[in-house]
């Protein structure tokens, strides 16, 4: 065990991160099919004695959980797709066409990732309401298509400044323009790349609380996250359905990422290899 411990220790180390990411699922799991009295009788560590569903259903019921989960797709998938469009066409022009104050434009970026959402909360709420998008989810798709694209311009400026030259200057001596040149050969050679930034921004849209709190008020705009945090906070479930809530809540999000597991173990060996 010693000698494994000293030959692979990145590998144990992976070991150990799934381990605590993976158990804490499967608890989560099994307390979710539980009743009441059996989860007061055996403890949370104990396996099922049948398939008590009733708590999912109630918290279906309770939050209108299938309008929640269209809003969180529609959501999430407008910001990742919006996102990583933003993104691959702010980093052709600061990595490809290399615009005058490059590393100005980057820094902005970079601060733009650093700041926290805490201080954007009154600004975007005031710009808002001034703009008569407050309580719409166009609102939030907007704000967060602008988080988002800062780290994925970032990311692919950075990447982008290493495409091959030769390359692009062939193409303009064939006759291709500026927009040729982006949609075929930059976007299908960054596919991987753009891939990868895909299931990020719609893993990391479907998890934000704080900005959809204060940007969606009404009940049919809300998110799944927003769900699970307003019926936490009233204290009107019990530890079955607040285990099956939290399922419910990450589960389309899991889905998600096995569905696109490929595309991001592509993007990431290429990546790798580059």
């Amino acid at each position: 065990m010693t000698g494994a411990l000293r030959r692979y220790p990145v590998l144990v180390a992976l070991c150990i991160a799934a381990l605590f990411m993976i158990v804490p699922f499967l608890i989560v799991t099994l307390n979710a099919f539980k009743s009441p009295a059996e989860y007061s009788q055996n403890g949370p560590l104990s396996l099922p004695e049948g398939l008590y569903l009733d708590g999912l259903k109630d918290f279906w019921e309770r939050v209108d959980y299938t309008q929640k989960l269209v809003n969180s797709l529609l959501i999430s998938g407008g910001v990742a797709v919006f996102a990583v469009i933003l993104s691959i066409l702010n980093a052709y022009a600061i990595g490809i066409g290399r615009i005058k104050g490059r590393t100005w434009v980057l820094a902005f970026f970079v601060l733009a990732n650093m700041l926290p959402q805490e201080a954007l909360v009154y600004p975007i709420y005031y710009l808002s309401k001034e703009a008569g998008l407050y309580d719409t989810r166009l609102s939030v798709i907007i704000v967060f298509t602008v988080i988002q694209a800062a780290f994925g311009t970032y990311l692919l400026s950075s990447v982008l400044s290493q495409f091959p030259r030769e390359i692009i200057e062939a193409a303009r001596i064939d006759g291709a323009n500026k927009w040729q040149i982006l949609w075929r050969i930059v976007v299908p050679v960054s596919r991987p790349t753009l891939g990868v930034l895909l299931v990020f921004f719609f893993i990391w849209t479907w998890n934000e609380f704080l900005l959809p709190l204060v940007m969606l008020i009404s009940n049919d705009n809300q998110t799944v996250s927003v769900a699970l945090g307003v019926l936490q906070g009233q204290r009107l479930m019990d530890a079955t359905m607040t285990n099956a809530a939290a399922l419910l809540g990450v589960l389309p999000a899991l889905v998600f990422f096995l569905v696109f597991q490929r595309t991001l173990t592509r993007g990431i060996a290429v990546g790798a290899v580059k």
